[in-house]
């Protein structure tokens, strides 16, 4: 079964706060999302493999650490996602971007892959999937299915917000990608929206509502 981490560090809850009052415009929305992700990409990352290295100070030569093993690379669910990926990017810069969009068909209900475009080595890479709100899991648990028939089996879900529903749905279509979030509310409402949750993330973060 996979792990679900919720982050209760103060700057994250502190600034989520901020971003599910209604009054809070979609530039502070906007720049608090990136704050949010960056602050959250510092703990995804803790378990990452370092090895020792000598490098040369100014002063003298002596041991130290860097980054080993696998490389980063982040994959935002279309539309929303994007506004995470600079979060992700001014921590690990050198991470490679891929993009993956969905839509449910009106017929059957099911999630319908219309764009996806991985970097060329993602099966060699950690793979971070991020998106702002995991309401149902349906097209987290999609897009995952998605990135594993491309040959990508180390995935992490970063997400700001989820619900019961979408943990258990991931869970159960998903027991080995670990799932992190900022805060994991009460339930869905009839609409599928997250309660409390902070309305539609992609409207507000572009301003489309």
């Amino acid at each position: 079964m996979s792990k679900v981490i919720v982050f209760d560090h103060p700057l994250i809850q502190h600034k989520l706060s901020i971003m599910r009052e209604s009054t809070t415009g979609v530039k502070e929305f906007r720049e608090l999302l990136e704050e949010i992700s960056m602050l959250m990409i510092y703990e995804v990352t803790r378990d990452l493999p370092t090895e020792e290295v000598e490098i040369e100070t100014p002063i003298c030569k002596c041991k130290a650490r860097k980054l080993a093993g696998r490389k980063l690379a982040v994959v935002p669910i279309l539309r929303a996602g994007l506004g995470m990926v600079d979060g992700v990017l001014n921590m690990v810069p050198a991470a490679k971007v891929g993009h993956i969009g969905l839509y449910r068909d009106p017929q059957t209900l099911e999630p319908v892959e219309y764009y996806c475009k991985l970097p060329a080595d993602s099966e060699e890479r950690e793979i971070l999937v991020v998106d702002p709100m995991l309401a149902t899991g349906g097209s987290a648990s999609a897009a995952i299915n998605f990135i594993k028939k491309r040959g990508c089996n180390h995935i992490r879900l970063v997400n700001l917000i989820a619900a019961p529903e979408g943990i258990e749905r991931m869970q159960k279509d998903h027991p080995d990608v670990d799932i992190y979030v900022a805060g994991l509310d009460d339930h869905l409402n009839d609409h599928g929206y997250i309660v409390p949750g902070l309305g539609d993330a992609g409207d507000r973060l572009f301003g489309t509502k």
